[in-house]
């Protein structure tokens, strides 16, 4: 499982939050994606098919990046998944904008957080290779 002495021992890289950050933060993002996801369902339009696909895509991306990096201690695989993560967010939230502008704007925190977290996941691999 998780092991924290593992994580506490990497060069972390500058900007790095503390860690009682995360499970706020991730409540909230969670909680805006999903309203997100309401908004899209109960949207009249045809052709919502491929949002889905993005939507659940992004997300099955979003729970394998945890195993990845914290249980398995492959930074270089959750950075790729990360990696494909924004590009799946970012056609979620075009598909998404295209139906409903509130369910694309609900989106953008999710957007900055997953960047950030980019960016974190580059550092760790690039200061602890």
């Amino acid at each position: 499982m998780f092991n924290s002495a593992w994580f506490e021992n990497l060069n972390a890289p500058f900007l790095s939050p503390p860690d009682w950050i995360f499970m706020p933060v991730w409540i909230i993002l969670y909680i805006l994606i999903f309203i997100s996801l309401i908004f899209y369902i109960f949207t009249k339009q045809a052709n919502k098919q491929s949002g889905y696909v993005y939507f659940t895509i992004q997300m099955i991306l979003n729970l394998l990046w945890t195993p990845a990096f914290f249980i398995m201690r492959n930074i270089l695989l959750a950075f790729i998944i990360i990696i494909l993560l924004d590009i799946f967010v970012y056609l979620n939230f075009k598909k998404f904008y295209n139906v409903s502008i509130i369910s694309a704007l609900l989106l953008i925190p999710y957007i900055v957080w997953i960047l950030f977290a980019t960016y974190l996941n580059g550092g760790y691999l690039v200061l602890n290779p």
